[in-house]
């Protein structure tokens, strides 16, 4: 008797009403909120624009989801096309097989689109979405919890997986949970690339390179502890030889890009027309705003000048008016008031000499003209 285990969900699918609330689907869906929430976080933080994310994610998350399946058909093609197989089945994507190479891949040709079209550089975005991907994939994985698959060997270990259903070959028993261990993994791989990405400076798509290579060291382990059917080569599964080429991969990407293009992107998206119409518009707004502003600060500026200078020139004119009259008032007064000290200086003697001829000519005419007066009367 097993006293500790992960139990397994006795129903993928609940009811409301007619409408099917499928497990699988609503980690899936959360998971793509949140590489579209924590991906717009951090473009903006390196000076994007809000919402360019969400728009991107509307070419990325289509061309994702029909790649993981086309992966995973061609991969497993048995499961479809096989004797007694019904191919409709191919196209129910809600019952789970999502290749997450596939998704990768054709995700990254959906984003590429979106990029080109608003002008903006894959490999920036790729580095802002890395983290948020790698979070979503921890949350989808509790999609095949839901479906009861993709489990390991069998166990006793206390956190071992309880499987019920015996649909499609399945066996009852107690496994190793390995969608627990990939969403732990990734988990693990999303604040990797959060603090190596800050930590080193890494751009032009190395963080994202980062993602990849990381994912895939776990998922080679995790991959071969698994027990359902897989293709083999050379005594691995084919998933093991995809992920050591695309490690690979990712490694000398990450070298050539440090070498060739080092540090991070100054510019990670261009305003402008090629931002949208809509954030055109608000760009445009803004500018009218700042120009009417520099306006009206040029035209105070100019009515303040204009008032100093005339006010200066009233001032000069002013002052140069009283100046002049103060000036000339006080020379004046200062040449009176030297002439009245240089008289006494200069010589009393001549002063008095020319009072007393002064005085001496008006006393001789009346002199004489008493003297002619008694001369007519006799």
């Amino acid at each position: 008797m097993e006293l500790a285990y992960i139990p397994s969900p006795s129903h993928g699918v609940l009811y409301l009403g007619p409408v099917p609330l499928r497990g699988y689907a609503f980690c899936i869906i959360i998971g793509v909120f949140i590489a579209v929430w924590l991906g717009n976080k951090r473009w903006i933080a390196r000076g994007g624009r809000p919402g360019t994310v969400a728009d991107i994610a509307v070419w990325a998350v289509p061309f994702g989801l029909v790649g993981g399946r086309l992966y995973h058909v061609i991969t497993d093609y048995e499961l479809y096309f096989s004797e007694g197989r019904d191919w409709v089945n191919a196209f129910k994507v809600w019952e789970g097989g999502l290749g997450i190479w596939g998704a990768i891949a054709l995700g990254a040709v959906g984003a590429w689109i979106g990029c080109r079209r608003r002008g903006i550089p894959l490999p920036a975005y790729a580095d802002a979405i890395a983290p948020g991907i790698a979070f979503a994939q921890a949350m989808g994985r509790w999609g095949n919890w839901f479906n009861q698959e993709l489990y390991g060997r069998p166990t006793h270990v206390p956190w071992a997986l309880h499987i019920t259903s015996s649909e499609g070959g399945r066996v009852p028993g107690y496994y190793h949970p390995t969608f627990l261990y990939e969403s732990l993994w990734c988990i693990g791989v999303g604040f990797l690339t959060i603090w190596a990405g800050r930590r080193f400076q890494l751009g032009h798509g190395r963080t994202f390179a980062l993602y990849v290579a990381a994912y895939c060291v776990g998922r080679g382990w995790i991959e071969y502890m698994r027990v359902d059917d897989a293709h083999h080569i050379l005594g691995l599964r084919l998933n093991d030889w995809t992920a050591l080429i695309v490690f690979l991969l990712a490694v000398v990407y990450m070298v050539l890009s440090a070498r060739l293009r080092p540090g991070i992107e100054a510019e990670v998206e261009p305003a402008g027309p090629d931002a949208g119409t809509e954030d055109a518009s608000d760009a445009g707004a803004e500018r009218a705003e700042d120009e009417t502003a520099a306006e009206a600060e040029s035209g105070t500026e100019s009515e303040i000048k204009a008032e100093t200078k005339a006010g200066t020139k009233s001032e000069d004119k002013t002052g140069t008016k009283a100046g002049t009259k103060s000036e000339g008032k006080a020379g004046t007064v200062d040449t009176d008031k030297a002439a009245d000290h240089a008289a006494p200086e200069g010589g009393t003697d001549e002063t008095d000499a020319a009072d007393d001829a002064e005085a001496g000519s008006g006393t001789a005419p009346v002199a004489a003209k008493d003297a002619a007066e008694p001369a007519k009367k006799s």
